[in-house]
């Protein structure tokens, strides 16, 4: 019934869904097994993709060749870019979508993809000889072989749903958990722990009273996240969001149900997410504060369904909805469901290679949140990187391994690797040393020529970078070169509240003024914009942003240099840090648990200080 595939994707989450297109798209005949083909993709938690940090990810699994930067633009109702107030190191797109919709086109998408097959079972087992991974074993008792083998089995291993003092196994509300692949992998070896992650209550938004709340409409400007030319929504047409508060009363109403609360009466064991914490969990961990800000975001187009972002709690169901209507706009609202917290197990990431395949056994890889993060983002571009190494280990190939210079993807897996995680790992801009030079807006320039040559980025994706390269170039040379007489520029320099010229200046000398804007000179001067022409806006943000920031950018190529110094400092794979009696022993321990490839990756250990940096390369003769 079934052949031997070169990779099996298990779980069909947004790990799977990635991991699962990479490897087809790159060659491979790809199996991918889920527990229900109508989940496929299914946005768990908010109806949302990207913010701060996790939109420079979408980009940068756009940009080499993914799925996910594509179906969030098709299914999107509203796009904001974030911190546009700040560097553009720090601007981070994020998209509303619609759930069904975002979860039908991820189907779609995959089922255009060749190579794809699909099965609906759960995997209850692995089949392993001599430490390789041989295939799997279904529920339903079939034996399916494969070279490579993916585990995306997100919150479903031996999940436990909790709301108040009731809990139910599940690996998401209404649908059951997977069992026997924890059991098997802890025998063979590995290390596995729990952890705990929530999701708020769903509400009908009929019942909401949208005027005692603020308004939070989408950009006047959409840019979107794929690289690919497509038709997006127009701004006009952007479904709005709403803001409004908790406040004192609704914070005394919930801790009435904290002697009722899983995690405050310790049945919940796992760590849950530090910077997506419960409604609960803010209003002890913060007391000082009288108001927590939620967000209130509709489903999507066609549906009266609302997430309220902001108040994810596991509290019994009563005192959930009796909170709720305390709060503004809410006071007649209407249940879909209440929220509730999942506790799941997952496989310390440091068990794993850069590759994402385990150290234990050859060619089986784990992406999400097996590693132990959180975040649809997150998961995505593990399961892109994991398809990508599981394909290219099934064809003899080497693995692709991204650098914390080049990717926030590298920045993610070098952190799960190194540090290792006890509570659910979310990206945030401060994690990346590089973040001027990892900016969304030139994912493509970074990442595309890489996706292209391994096969992944298609033939239009890098002639469109191509061009995107050539015309950001071309323009940068006709500012350079062009002149700009005192007078050309006076009403424009006024109406921007800078100093006039004195004489004759370059354009581009011209747009390093603080408060100039490239786009507003060049309708203020007609005869630049006679010579710069009708450009794409987004090429004429990257002159922009590489002419303001060049410096900075100069520095941190700088800064990078300095740091490869030590990457390119192998250590022997058989190193016995044990005879170095002058480390510490905590750094001897991390060092023999997680054996790194560079001196640099040795000093990115926690536990691993600079001294400790230091003897490893006296010993080594450096």
């Amino acid at each position: 019934m079934f052949k031997e595939y070169d990779v099996i994707v298990v779980g069909a989450g947004h790990a799977g869904c990635e991991a699962a297109a990479a490897a087809a798209n790159m060659g491979s005949k790809v199996l991918l097994i889920t527990m229900n083909m109508q989940t496929i993709a299914q946005m768990s938690c908010n109806p949302a993709m990207g913010g701060i940090a996790k939109g420079q990810i979408v980009r940068e699994i756009d940009a080499l060749g993914g799925y996910s930067g594509i179906v969030s633009d098709k299914s999107m109702i509203q796009f904001r870019m974030l911190n546009k107030s700040k560097g553009p190191g720090m601007w981070s797109p994020r998209t509303q979508n619609d759930r069904m919709l975002f979860a039908a086109t991820w189907r779609e998408m995959l089922e255009q993809t060749p190579n794809i097959d699909f099965w609906q079972d759960m995997v209850k087992g692995l089949i392993v000889s001599r430490g390789t991974i041989q295939g799997v074993v279904t529920g339903m008792g079939q034996e399916i072989k494969a070279k490579c083998v993916v585990l995306t089995n997100g919150t479903f291993l031996n999940g436990i749903i909790h709301i108040g003092e009731k809990q139910f196994g599940g690996g998401r509300i209404g649908e059951k958990g997977a069992t026997g692949i924890t059991e098997q992998l802890v025998e063979l070896g590995f290390e596995s722990a729990r952890l705990k992650t929530g999701t708020p209550p769903r509400v009908d938004g009929r019942s909401l009273d949208y005027t005692k709340m603020d308004i939070q409409d989408g950009d006047e400007e959409i840019v979107g996240f794929s690289y690919l030319p497509s038709t997006k929504i127009e701004a006009k047409n952007q479904r709005n969001c709403w803001i409004t508060y908790t406040n004192p009363a609704v914070h005394e109403l919930l801790k009435t149900g904290f002697e009722q609360s899983p995690m405050y009466q310790g049945r919940i064991k796992g760590s849950g997410p530090r910077y997506c914490p419960s409604i609960e969990d803010k209003i002890s961990r913060f007391a000082e504060r009288d108001r927590h800000q939620l967000f209130v975001e509709p489903e999507g187009w066609n549906t009266v369904e609302i997430y309220v972002n902001g108040f994810s709690t596991s509290l019994p169901e009563d005192v959930q909805y009796k909170a709720l209507t305390m709060v503004p706009g809410f006071e007649n609202c209407k249940f879909f469901r209440p929220g509730y917290a999942i506790e799941y197990d997952y496989f310390p990431p440091t068990q794993l290679k850069f590759s994402l395949e385990t150290k234990l056994i050859t060619n089986l890889f784990f992406a999400g949140q097996i590693n132990g993060t959180t975040g649809y983002e997150e998961a995505a571009c593990q399961g892109l990187m994991a398809g990508i190494n599981a394909h290219r280990n099934a064809h003899g190939e080497s693995p692709i391994v991204l650098q914390r210079s080049d990717a926030y993807i590298g920045v993610l897996i070098d952190d799960l690797i190194n540090k290792g995680t006890d509570e659910p790992y979310r990206m945030f801009t401060s994690r990346a040393e590089f973040r001027t030079l990892l900016r969304q807006d030139n994912a493509d320039l970074r990442l595309t020529p890489l996706g292209h040559e391994i096969g992944l980025a298609s033939d239009e994706r890098f002639e469109l970078m191509q061009e995107k390269q050539s015309a950001v170039t071309r323009v940068k040379e006709l500012l350079a070169d062009f002149p700009v007489e005192p007078a050309m520029a006076h009403d424009f320099l006024q109406s921007t509240d800078q100093a006039p010229l004195t004489e004759r200046a370059r354009a581009l000398k011209l747009l390093l003024r603080p408060g100039v804007g490239l786009k507003e000179m060049i309708a203020a001067i007609p005869a630049l914009s006679a010579v710069i022409g009708n450009e794409n806006p987004l090429v004429l943000e990257q002159v922009e942003i590489q002419a303001k920031y060049d410096v900075y950018i100069e520095k941190e190529r700088e800064l990078v240099k300095k740091m490869s110094a030590l990457e390119d400092l192998n250590i022997p794979e058989s190193f016995n840090y044990d005879k170095l009696t002058a480390l510490s022993n905590e750094a001897r321990q991390k060092l023999n648990k997680i054996k790194p490839r560079t001196l640099g990756q040795a000093s990115r250990i926690s536990g691993v200080n600079p001294s400790d940096v230091q003897i490893l390369m006296v010993y080594m003769g450096r």
